[in-house]
């Protein structure tokens, strides 16, 4: 088994594209997908087309899938100009997306098996992401636990640990938004300090898992400037520079 991985995307089409060429040229032809796809001031609608375009065997909600999925307008400017940009067949298509998979040995959700907002891996406390407890980490993956992989997004950061008492668990990282901060559940930064569209391949050997990630070149420059002409400096300076501070 030899899987592209690929998480929050956040109608960045133009990072997508490029970690799709970058698969390509590895040999990569199978992707699950760990949600938060279209939502973004971005290319939503675009990012949609490339991404059917894709051999995505599995993919999952994310908790602003969810969002889109469920929208009212005039509820913020961003959300409706992602409405606005989708039309109808998208927006049916999230509809139609499950909130966790089981894949094989392999689990994918979001954000954790339970909850598409938790951060199952991170304690955010501080301002900044550390890695749980793994007691903690545990408790979130209740009836998951003799799976062998966990495969999580939502918080954008790269990630591979491995439980002493539990299974491994992976977060590709984000597509298509580096950085990004949130006051919930506390005000912090999520920061991965380069602007590069991240991916992981995960394949299994005769020795076990393995996971590489990626870091892919795109004209970030263009991206970012997308998002100021719709009004979001905020995701601008996540998607140039990868950092909020």
């Amino acid at each position: 088994m030899q899987l592209g991985v690929i998480a929050d995307i956040h109608g960045n089409s133009r990072a997508l594209e490029a970690v799709l060429e970058d698969a390509a040229r590895r040999g990569i032809t199978e992707f699950v997908d760990l949600g938060d796809v279209l939502y973004g001031p971005l290319e939503p609608r675009r990012t949609y087309e490339l991404l059917r375009t894709v051999h995505l065997i599995r993919g999952v909600s994310g908790n602003q899938d969810r969002l889109i999925r469920d929208a009212a307008r005039g509820r913020n400017a961003t959300l409706d100009f992602v409405l606005d940009d989708l039309g109808h067949e998208p927006v049916e298509w999230l509809r139609g997306l499950p909130k966790t998979q089981v894949v094989e040995a392999l689990l994918l959700c979001h954000g954790s098996p339970s909850s598409d907002t938790t951060y199952l891996l991170e304690d955010v406390s501080n301002g900044g992401p550390v890695v749980r407890a793994e007691v903690e980490i545990l408790k979130d993956l209740v009836g998951f636990e003799d799976l062998a992989v966990i495969l999580c997004g939502h918080t954008h950061v790269p990630r591979f640990v491995q439980l002493k008492h539990g299974p491994l668990i992976l977060n590709p990282g984000s597509v298509g938004l580096p950085a990004y901060d949130d006051e919930t559940p506390v005000p912090h930064f999520m920061e991965t300090y380069s602007p590069h569209a991240c991916y992981a391949v995960l394949e299994k050997s005769v020795r076990g898992w393995t996971a590489s990630f990626h870091r892919v070149p795109y004209d970030w420059c263009a991206a970012a400037a997308r998002a100021r002409e719709l009004g979001r400096p905020d995701w601008a300076q996540g998607i140039e520079f990868g950092r909020m501070t």
